[in-house]
């Protein structure tokens, strides 16, 4: 199976057989983890729903660290009256804050691309749902695509806080979920 190791080269591939983006990177999981569609698409499907779950408990519930450290970030931006850009921007950071507390407080959350940066594709991903009525189907489609820039990133760079830092982490995390809502 062709690995695309550049944007270029996802472009060619896709533009040869007349499929999408996403398409692409179900065929590459299909062919390299030997999963169906039906099985790549419903782990998808499970890894937004735990996304989604994630923020939710992170606004409703106590997220408080042992520490200290973390004290229910995600709800106080959340709750907050005034914002600094717009309520939406403020409601995509509380969101991934509440997602990333979920992770800080050893919850369940999904590591997109790694649990350092778990917050940013759920908080953009789940805000976009809600500003423009996009359906789930349309989100897993979108993951797919951000996987398929997870790859390239993993290829040509790091995904890893501990070889590029936490810009590695969240640098990666943010190109995934632009490349997610753009698509």
């Amino acid at each position: 199976m062709f690995l695309f190791d550049s944007f270029k080269s996802w472009e060619d591939y896709r533009r040869e057989r007349k499929i999408s983006l996403h398409e692409v990177v179900l065929e590459y999981e299909q062919e390299q983890k030997g999963h169906s569609p039906e099985e790549v698409l419903a782990g998808l499907n499970k890894a937004w729903q735990v996304m989604k779950e994630a923020v939710d408990t992170g606004l409703t519930q106590d997220t408080k660290s042992r520490s200290g450290m973390i004290d229910n970030g995600g709800k106080k931006v959340f709750n907050a009256n005034v914002a600094v850009l717009s309520r939406e921007f403020q409601e995509l950071i509380a969101r991934a804050l509440a997602a990333k507390e979920v992770n800080s407080c050893m919850g369940r959350i999904v590591a997109a691309p790694t649990a350092g940066a778990s917050g940013i594709m759920p908080g953009v991903l789940y805000t976009a749902q809600r500003i423009h009525n996009i359906p789930d189907e349309k989100i897993i489609e979108g993951l797919l695509v951000s996987a398929g820039i997870g790859l390239i990133i993993e290829q040509r760079a790091s995904l890893a806080g501990a070889v590029g830092g936490c810009q590695a982490e969240t640098g990666s995390a943010a190109a995934m979920a632009s490349g997610a809502v753009v698509y």
